[in-house]
Order: structure tokens, then C-alpha cells, then sequence
């Protein structure tokens, strides 16, 4: 299938919020926990378009117009010495496009706007040790798993 891959737009704010739904269900949410749409809405607004927008997202679209994908990353700073990195936080194909190189052109997509980038040394992202799909997608791009680093968490509501 033909997708087109470009950076979101405020036009693409409802279907990424229910993109995001999709996501939160992929990943085991609660039925409890997946926040209203319109919460949803405002926050993906907020995140991508707002003064200063924390995030920015590659949308994958497929033919009929249809958000079917995205990578949402940030630009972190300091990585290696004084130099900034793009962190990968979410890649996500629709799993009835999965393995027809979308994700592949996403990562493509990603080190290209880090290599356009001055003073961007590199792209970094986390995978979770209990999805082997993951780590073996990002093997079969030749990626390797960095290591030596733990992630620590503490939710906003017990800051």
C-alpha cells in the first residue's frame, strides 16, 4: 500500500488523539485509565502546535487520506558533549500495515531530520524489554541495543 509520510499538521489533532487511543490499547491500558477524546485532543494540540509545541510527529498517511501511523520524537539537549539528539518517544503503524516497510521508512524519515539538523550528533529511542517485536524490528534495521542505561519514573501526580 502507498503511504505518504510528513510532519503533522493542527488538521491531523483528532485523528492523532485517536491514533493515540489505538496506542494505549496496544499497549494493555485499562479501559478505566484511556482518557476522554476531548482531554485527548487538547493535549495532542498542546504537544504538537502550541507556543513553545513540546513535540513534533511524522504522520503516515495512506491513500484515502487516513492517519495510519506516527513517530513522535523531541529534540533532547545535552547529548554527546555540547551537541543535541533526536529522541524517538513513539513509533506506531496501524498492525494491519506492519511489515511492509513503513516503520522502516519512519526511522529513515527520523535520521534524516537529525542529520538536517546542526549540531544533532544522533537519534535515541527506548524499547520495552517485554516487546520482542520491537527489538527485533529495530535489529533487522541493524540497530543494536545501547544498554547502560536504566529509566527511572515518578508520575506527575506524586511529583
Amino acid at each position: 500500500m502507498a503511504v505518504t509520510i510528513r510532519p503533522a499538521e493542527k488538521r491531523d489533532v483528532q485523528a492523532v488523539a485517536e491514533l493515540i487511543e489505538e496506542i494505549e490499547r496496544y499497549y494493555g491500558t485499562a479501559e478505566t485509565a484511556i482518557q476522554p477524546i476531548d482531554e485527548r485532543r487538547w493535549q495532542v494540540e498542546e504537544a504538537l502546535f502550541g507556543a513553545p509545541p513540546l513535540a513534533s510527529a511524522l504522520i503516515v498517511e495512506d491513500g484515502n487520506g487516513e492517519v495510519v501511523g506516527l513517530a513522535a520524537y523531541s529534540f533532547l539537549w545535552p547529548a554527546a558533549g555540547a551537541s543535541h539528539s533526536l529522541f524517538l518517544k513513539e513509533l506506531y503503524v496501524r498492525s494491519s500495515l506492519r511489515r511492509q516497510g513503513i516503520g522502516a521508512r519512519l526511522m529513515g524519515e527520523l535520521r534524516a531530520l537529525a542529520a538536517a539538523r546542526p549540531g544533532c550528533s544522533r537519534v535515541e529511542w527506548m524499547a520495552d524489554r517485554d516487546n520482542p517485536g520491537a527489538q527485533a524490528f529495530y535489529t533487522s534495521l541493524g540497530f543494536s541495543e545501547a544498554g547502560g542505561k536504566i529509566v527511572y519514573r515518578v508520575d506527575s501526580g506524586t511529583v
